[in-house]
């Protein structure tokens, strides 16, 4: 049989485990989850209701996610698709921070300690967040040279 007070650590350590997966795959979204939730905020606030701000913020968190691809897409500078993934990468690299900090809070005691596994936390998940978002990027715009490619030998 297995011991409580090893059972519990191991728990412990499966949802801090669970929690970084989760955050670091959903690291991308984290501008238009921000942007969305305040639109909702403040139509909510303005007095248009529980189903007309969720769906003002859904469209909007779409419209912000929608800005990001066609940005990558559109032919730029390199310069430029790297400027727009660290424009939605550092809202990850936050939501990393506040996430590695909530945990550590009350896991340890040092005031130094909390700060630097929270800064790495949110450096590690902003890094991957950019990570993910230009490779995102090369991969819509080698499927969209591929399509053009296609239609110029179907036209010839």
């Amino acid at each position: 049989m297995i011991d409580g007070l090893f059972l519990l650590p191991l728990m412990a350590l499966m949802l801090i485990v669970g929690l970084c997966v989760v955050a670091w795959r959903l690291a991308v979204f984290a501008l238009p989850f921000m942007i969305a939730l305040e639109i909702a905020q403040l139509a909510y606030g303005s007095g248009t209701g529980v189903i007309g701000s969720g769906l003002l913020g859904i469209v909007s968190g779409a419209a912000v996610y929608g800005t990001l691809v066609i940005l990558l897409i559109v032919p730029a500078s390199v310069v430029f698709r790297l400027f727009v993934a660290l424009v939605f990468a550092a809202p990850a690299a936050v939501a990393g921070y506040a996430l590695v900090h909530g945990i550590a809070r009350e896991t340890v005691e040092s005031e130094v300690w909390r700060v630097v596994l929270c800064l790495i936390g949110g450096g590690l998940t902003g890094i991957a967040a950019f990570i993910r978002i230009i490779t995102d990027a090369a991969g819509l715009n080698s499927q969209s040279g591929a399509s053009a490619a296609g239609r110029r030998g179907l036209e010839s």
